[in-house]
Formats: C-alpha cells, structure tokens, sequence
C-alpha cells in the first residue's frame, strides 16, 4: 500500500515542477525501493506528466524498478575481466546462497540480486556489490560467508 501523503511530500519536495520528474521518481525509489503504480500515477496528475511518458523513463533507467527490491542491492559485475576471473560462478553461488535467480528479490525483501555489466574496478575482479560495499576478488566458495555477515549485518 502506498502512501501517498509520502508521495506528495516528494512531489512538493521538488514544487510539482515537471522538469523535475525524473528527481521525485529517485526520491520515490529511495522512499519505496521501488516505483509503485499509485506513485507513478500521483507523479502524472500532479506535474501533468503524461503517464506513458513517466512509465517510459521508468522501464528505459536500469536505476528505476516498478517492482519492490530489497533493502540490499547485491550486483555481480559481468563485465570481461569479472567474466574472466569467474564472475558466473560467482553469480551461480549467489543464486543458490539466495535461492533466487538474478533480477529476482528475496522472499523475505533482504536483498535483490543483479547482473551488472561493469563496476569499474576491474583490477579487483571479479567484484560484486552489496548495498555501497564493493568486494573485489570473489570467489564462489566464499559466498556463503559473505552472506552471513550481511545478513547478520541486517539483524543489529
């Protein structure tokens, strides 16, 4: 359920300028941890946005999601060195960590796994992301002791 008293303090935030819709759909994402219909929509009537357009900008940025996604973030970088140095193995463990496959959320809402086609650290490769943390030098091996300092992470 939305909120949408939160929405309109976002969408007042930016003083209902349509110039600005791309900044209240962050603020939203940020809110949400994702861009909900109702949010979409309230953006639309408000700025006089047309909504195809909002739900363009939604579906062209891979920053934004019209589904929820976790609280944590974890993106493996596929990009060649990442590849290279084993980065779909890494992934694979992940999914199986996770039970999830990438692009998906965790049932509980923790964490949603991504590919992601470079990080730019590739001297660190491969290298996944979790949240603003950047792990360099993965192996698929050492997944599930990384989750586990997350998750405990998550329970403080």
């Amino acid at each position: 359920m939305v909120d949408i008293k939160r929405v309109d303090a976002i969408i007042d935030k930016w003083d209902t300028d349509p110039e600005f819709v791309i900044e209240m759909m962050q603020d939203v994402q940020d809110e949400f941890r994702h861009i909900p219909r109702k949010a979409l929509e309230r953006i639309s009537d408000r700025t006089g946005k047309p909504r195809g357009k909002l739900f363009h900008i939604a579906t062209f940025y891979k920053a934004f999601s019209l589904e929820p996604r976790g609280e944590k973030e974890i993106q493996v970088c596929m990009g060649t060195a990442c590849y290279v140095k084993g980065a779909p193995d890494v992934l694979a463990a992940l999914e199986r960590e996770l039970g999830i496959r990438s692009g998906e959320t965790t049932p509980d809402g923790k964490f949603t796994l991504t590919e992601v086609r470079c990080v730019g650290a590739c001297g660190l490769a491969p290298v996944v992301t979790i949240g603003d943390e950047v792990i360099g030098g993965v192996k698929s091996n050492e997944v599930p002791r990384i989750m586990k300092r997350f998750r405990e992470e998550g329970r403080e």
